[in-house]
């Protein structure tokens, strides 16, 4: 029994401080390592972190320790794009992105008019997301505020911090889907009820160029302006059919990017998902302006979509995030979405690091979301969001993990081999919210 009611875990303890490099091994400073650790928890927050020999003489007496010296913890994986509305349209047969559209998301999302489904799907999704070791995400929802009250309402009730925002689009879809005369003004109101209230933030959330009109638009980019500590989500140069049609709906435009520059939504907490098909102009442009893109691999591998460019992202100091992507994306892991963007990498002749993937994935996620504040490492006064994993978790992903002879190699391995199996537990908010075994 902990007389504080403070939390105790031992267990080996990686958190990245700042980006490590592109070398074999991280760049000093840039990694906390602590073979045999503690980390300490007050509440929802991380009191302390160091080695355990050094830390446990100042434990209350008669504390209880969790022992997990046979685990390994990580600050919580972030997901920077993924549609929660989507979950169960996940591996529907493969289509380009435009027949995706029509043939899957746009049926799926018109259930979400229904209340009880979206409550039933938010609560799904979530169990999945930290089955999968992700404790923050940012997550378009479907046109029905409704749909967006149910999934705020049920990550306040688990603490969780989450970024959300209800989709605009105005035209170019279903009618039951359309939101011309109302979706401006609903969007207002779940940014009064749910905006900074508890961990959440509110993204707003235009689909993307071709499903909203440039009054729509216009009318997100004054609410951004008005209140800069909004973010905003939305979709970017993922297929070369949503390029040609993005040219001939906005004729008048430099670029797809202009489309979103002209309406004054291009800022340091907009992010865009996918970015292929950008010229380092555009790239130079969104770096400018602080934005980031969402690297979403495997879902650029099942549209077939195209491989995004990291060296070019990195020569013109733009941005970029990783992301799942669901219903597109194959995989709610961040693990697989690690594995997916080395495979990109590799196509490309840019393998991935597991320094920059994990990297990527905790602290840098969360510095280009603009939440390095809150979460992002295992440091004290941050928010105690963390996951469990279990090196050991398959017996193939053990074999290899023992044969591992440094570090880096054991995490490049989890990076290829594990999966939600290999994570443990997961904690959000100084909470275990999930545990491997427990049903």
């Amino acid at each position: 029994m902990n007389p504080t009611n403070d939390t105790f875990i031992r267990a080996e303890l990686i958190s990245f401080a700042r980006d490590p490099g592109d070398g074999d091994k991280p760049e000093p400073g840039s990694l906390e390592h602590y073979g045999d650790g503690l980390l300490w928890l007050k509440g929802q927050h991380i009191h302390a972190i160091g080695h355990f020999a050094e830390l446990s003489p100042s434990l209350p007496k008669g504390a209880d320790v969790l022992d997990y010296r046979d685990k390994l913890i990580m600050p919580g994986f972030i997901d920077t794009h993924v549609h929660y509305v989507q979950l169960d349209i996940m591996a529907s047969y493969g289509r380009q992105l435009l027949d995706w559209l029509n043939d899957y998301t746009f049926p799926e999302e018109c259930r979400f008019a229904d209340h009880a489904h979206a409550e039933t799907l938010s609560n799904a999704f979530l169990d999945e997301m930290l089955r999968a070791g992700t404790t923050t995400a940012q997550v378009f929802g479907s046109s029905h505020p409704g749909a967006m009250d149910a999934f705020f309402n049920a990550c306040q009730k688990r603490h969780l911090r989450m970024l959300a925002g209800k989709v605009l689009m105005d035209r170019n879809a279903p009618d039951a889907l359309l939101d011309g005369a109302t979706g401006i003004a609903d969007s207002e109101r779940l940014i009064e009820d749910w905006h900074g209230n508890g961990r959440l933030g509110y993204s707003l959330t235009p689909r993307f160029a071709p499903t909203s009109t440039k009054k729509q638009m216009d009318a997100a980019g004054a609410l951004l302006r008005n209140d800069p500590t909004l973010w905003l989500q939305t979709h970017l140069a993922e297929n070369s059919g949503e390029l040609d049609w993005v040219a001939d709906l906005f004729p008048g435009s430099r670029d797809y990017l202009a489309v979103y520059e002209e309406a004054g939504l291009v800022g340091p907490r907009s992010t865009f998902a996918h970015g292929i098909h950008l010229d380092n102009g555009m790239r130079k442009r969104l770096a400018d302006r602080g934005a980031n893109i969402a690297f979403c691999p495997s879902s650029n591998l099942f549209l077939g979509s195209g491989l995004f460019d990291r060296e070019a992202a990195k020569q013109t100091g733009m941005a970029f995030t990783f992301a799942s992507d669901i219903g597109a994306g194959t995989d709610l892991s961040g693990f697989g979405t690690l594995k997916a963007a080395y495979q990109v990498g590799q196509l490309n002749g840019q393998p991935l690091t597991a320094w920059q993937g994990f990297y990527g994935l905790t602290m840098g996620n969360a510095k280009a979301l603009s939440l390095d504040s809150h979460i992002g490492q295992l440091a004290p006064s941050l928010e105690a969001d963390f996951v469990v994993i279990d090196p050991q978790a398959t017996s193939l992903l053990a074999r290899r993990i023992n044969r591992c002879a440094t570090l880096g190699e054991r995490l490049f391995a989890l990076m290829m081999l594990a999966d939600d199996r290999a994570i443990y537990e997961t904690w959000s908010g100084g909470q275990c919210q999930h545990r491997r075994d427990t049903v």
